[in-house]
């Protein structure tokens, strides 16, 4: 390219070609090394270990939709199996803004000052249009984060609250194996998920607030009944008088209810987890809770039970991935739901008719 500021007539002044476009990419640099995949034994070998990257790779696995990742992933589960059952789960939800994140960050650390170490999973809420979640609990708990004995693993509900709830109950066998005997489970706070919650931990705490009106609206009896023990957050300063309110309310709600399975009554405590007020009292709670499920054989015959629940959520979850996996059945039921919406057929028979094909499909396998 020429350029006339060059020319005689212009003395002084003169510009330069320029230099030629040069490569986007480094040339010097090296090419990424891909990451080998360990085998089951490498994963289970690291896990005993305590090495925390093979860790939170072999929780990866879990979490992946891919058939080979589940199968090398149960293949690690089965061999970390015998390792693992020896803690305390204890699963914490409560409404959005209870200060559920906040309160596990002290509690944690009130747990670790004993010994021992920390798994804490969150369940993360998704979004139900993009599927896509904040994942933002490590920047909530600011000291637990920086703990070396503290894992803390949020898992994205990704609309499936079954499916992450399976998995997070697979990663609980994981950390335990890996010698976190402590584990929290923190719930979204919302829907189903506190009794997909309830249905794999040993003690269920719930986190409630105190001076936002009717202290009991809002909170399905259903929580209720399932709550192991209820507390009343953010009990400082001039919310002290209302979270004791609050509390008396809660337990006179509490004995309204039909003992609970294990005959344990649950408690009310309040509590200050941003100023850290009697959070040794909440724990003595929950020594009590342990100490007396033990001496009775509940804490035995619920963990039977669980895994016994879990064996057939596996088998109903297999079951309807099975069923919407077949092409056939794909095609049968994008026709039914025309004639549905046509007013052609009812909902019901056309759900006979696609399931009475499905069986048909697996009579001729």
């Amino acid at each position: 390219m020429t350029h006339p500021e060059n020319n005689s007539e212009y003395k002084g002044l003169q510009v330069n070609s320029g230099v030629s476009s040069q490569p986007i990419t480094n040339p010097y640099r090296r090419p990424a090394r891909r990451r080998q995949q360990l085998s089951a034994s490498e994963y289970v070998e690291g896990i005993l270990k305590g090495n925390v990257s093979i860790l939170g790779q072999a929780v990866t696995l879990v979490e992946s939709t891919a058939e080979h990742h589940q199968a090398l992933a149960q293949e690690v589960i089965e061999k970390c199996l015998p390792y693992s059952g020896n803690s305390r789960r204890i699963g914490i939800t409560g409404v959005p803004g209870a200060g559920k994140s906040t309160s596990i960050d002290v509690f944690g650390l009130h747990v670790l000052r004993d010994g021992g170490k920390l798994a804490v999973l969150a369940i993360d809420p998704s979004s139900e249009r993009t599927q896509g979640s904040i994942l933002g609990d490590k920047t909530r708990m600011e000291k637990l984060s920086q703990h070396p004995d503290a894992f803390i693993r949020p898992s994205p509900s990704a609309g499936s609250l079954g499916g992450v709830a399976r998995k997070t109950r697979e990663t609980i066998v994981l950390c335990e194996a890996a010698g976190y005997n402590n584990i929290f489970v923190e719930t979204v706070g919302v829907g189903q998920s506190e009794t997909a919650v309830h249905s794999m931990v040993d003690f269920f705490l719930l986190i409630q607030l105190a001076g936002t009106g009717d202290e009991l609206q809002g909170i399905k009896r259903g929580i209720m009944e399932m709550a192991d023990g209820i507390v009343i957050n953010k009990a400082d300063g001039d919310n002290i008088e209302r979270a004791n309110l609050a509390a008396a309310q809660f337990r006179n709600a509490l004995h309204l209810f039909p003992p609970t399975p294990s005959k344990w009554m649950p408690e009310v405590v309040t509590y200050s987890g941003y100023y850290e007020l009697n959070i040794d009292k909440v724990w003595d709670m929950i020594d009590r809770y342990f100490a007396y499920v033990k001496e009775t054989g509940y804490f035995d015959r619920k963990r039977n039970e669980q895994a016994k629940y879990w064996m057939f959520e596996t088998i109903n979850e297999e079951l309807r991935h099975n069923f919407y996996r077949q092409p056939e059945i794909r095609a049968l039921l994008e026709q039914k739901e025309l004639r549905v919406l046509n007013n052609e057929q009812s909902s019901f028979t056309a759900a006979h008719d696609v399931l009475r094909r499905y069986f048909t499909l697996l009579r001729n396998k």
